[in-house]
Parts: structure tokens; C-alpha cells; sequence
């Protein structure tokens, strides 16, 4: 079974960090939420280990979990309204193209399955 996602601690942490300017406080559940966080959005244990060494390299870590996180999210909300549009129109190849797409752009887990699934869906329609 795929393991539950919970992105709202890490988005809270990096709104308080990166945008109202509160500092990165590398503390033992911070570690870990970014640690498991790094994890699901594509990065191997070693580069997130190797990330948490420093307090500088945790920050670019958490920058960059949220921007995959927020970048994955909006491509695939964008590609799936294009590909049901594509699909109400009775056009599967360009609907399938859609997820072709995000699959070759896309390095977060979560979303790739998401446009894995929905290609396979797409494969199986009459």
C-alpha cells in the first residue's frame, strides 16, 4: 500500500522559513519532516543526508522540496484539465500526450503516478 502524503507540515514549515523570514530551526522533527519530505518528492536518502549536514543545505533542501511539490502540483492540475479537455473531445492521443508529458518532466513520486495511472486509463478506453 502507498504510503499516506501529508504535505502540510513542510508547506507550513517553508511559508514561516522562506517567505515571512523566520530562521530554519534543524531540530529533531524538523530533520525528519525534511528528511521524509526529500524522500517522497525524489531525492535519494543519501542526498538528503548529505543535505542535512548544514544549516545551509537543509534551507536549499526545504526551498527546493517546496518548489517541487508546488511546480509538480500546478503541471499536473494544468495537464489533467488539458488531457479531460482532450479526452471530452474524443482526442485520447493528445490526451495521452498530456501525461507523456508530465512523466518526462516530472521527478516527484506521487505525481508521476498520479499521470502513470491516468495514461494507463487513457490506454484501456476503447
Amino acid at each position: 500500500m502507498a504510503e499516506e502524503l501529508d504535505w502540510d507540515p513542510i508547506r507550513s514549515l517553508a511559508r514561516r522559513v522562506l517567505r515571512d523570514g523566520e530562521p530554519l530551526m534543524l531540530t529533531i522533527e524538523v530533520r525528519g519532516l525534511l528528511a521524509r519530505t526529500a524522500r517522497e518528492v525524489g531525492f535519494s536518502q543519501a542526498e538528503a543526508t548529505a543535505a542535512l549536514a548544514s544549516d545551509t543545505s537543509a534551507l536549499e533542501l526545504l526551498q527546493e522540496c517546496s518548489r517541487r511539490i508546488s511546480e509538480g502540483s500546478s503541471r499536473m492540475v494544468n495537464a489533467l484539465h488539458r488531457m479531460y479537455q482532450h479526452k471530452r473531445e474524443g482526442d485520447l492521443d493528445s490526451a495521452r500526450q498530456e501525461m507523456r508529458d508530465v512523466l518526462a518532466a516530472e521527478v516527484v513520486p506521487h505525481y508521476r503516478a498520479v499521470a502513470q495511472g491516468q495514461l494507463n486509463l487513457l490506454d484501456d478506453a476503447p
